[in-house]
């Protein structure tokens, strides 16, 4: 069933040229996902596209902000998609509580949250009205894979709805 979230979930990572048909899986010994007491746990999440890191090198230096901005869209829309592989829908999401967002930055780089503020855009789009969230923004010497950002998430959740199951 795809629901408005699910819908708009879909047609901001379409316009971003992603498609999250192939499943987000983890190496061993840790999960991309895990749901606790009513709460989602979503590890990190680096700009992957089709299998390959999309933005790579160190914001204020090799990469622009604008760039950067690029790669904190393209990890948030990974993150939501693990939300909707580990839980069905978006729809059963009642808030995002909280947002990591990693940046690798130059020495001088100190617009860490401009970065962040991108990922953040899509959350409120998605989930107005109570989109809003907690987050932090950090500028860190490097990313698994020389990535440029990556965003790690802990999410509310509602319960399931009677005879659904995740897919």
């Amino acid at each position: 069933m795809t629901t408005a979230r699910d819908a708009l979930f879909k047609k901001l990572a379409a316009e971003l040229g992603i498609d999250h048909a192939e499943e987000v899986k983890a190496v061993p010994r840790y999960e991309v996902a895990v749901e606790h007491e009513g709460e989602l746990y979503v590890s990190g999440m680096i700009p992957r596209v089709r299998g390959a890191v999309a933005v790579t090198g160190s914001v204020g230096a090799d990469v622009s902000l604008e760039e950067g901005r690029h790669a904190a869209r393209l990890c948030v829309l990974r993150a939501l998609a693990v939300v909707r592989q580990t839980v069905g829908t978006l729809d059963r999401v009642k808030r995002i509580l909280r947002m990591t967002v990693y940046v690798k930055s130059a020495a001088n780089f100190t617009e860490q949250s401009e970065v962040a503020d991108a990922a953040s855009d899509i959350l409120y789009t998605v989930f107005q009205p109570s989109g809003g969230h907690t987050r932090t923004s950090i500028g860190v010497l490097q990313l698994p894979k020389n990535a440029a950002v990556e965003i790690d998430m802990i999410v509310a959740l509602g319960e399931r709805e009677a005879g659904t199951s995740t897919f």
